[in-house]
């Protein structure tokens, strides 16, 4: 199936679900990573459940705090 990943067209085999995704992609520290899929957000413990279809944009979010003035 076709999915747009962080802004790239992808191709995965179906079924698939968040948490596959986040391993296909390699993404480090899975656990820190907020999950967008067509803009609303995944809550963490629903990435094993949620399923992707043909079409759904993705979006992997990291947010980082610090900083100082």
């Amino acid at each position: 199936m076709k999915l747009i990943v962080n802004g790239e067209d992808k191709e995965h085999n179906a079924p698939l679900s968040v948490s596959e995704l986040l391993k296909r992609e390699n993404v480090q520290m899975p656990e820190t990573v907020s999950v967008q899929l067509n803009e609303e957000f995944v809550a963490q413990e629903h990435y094993a459940h949620t399923q992707l279809k043909e079409g759904d944009v993705v979006n992997f979010l990291y947010f980082m705090g610090g900083g100082s003035f």
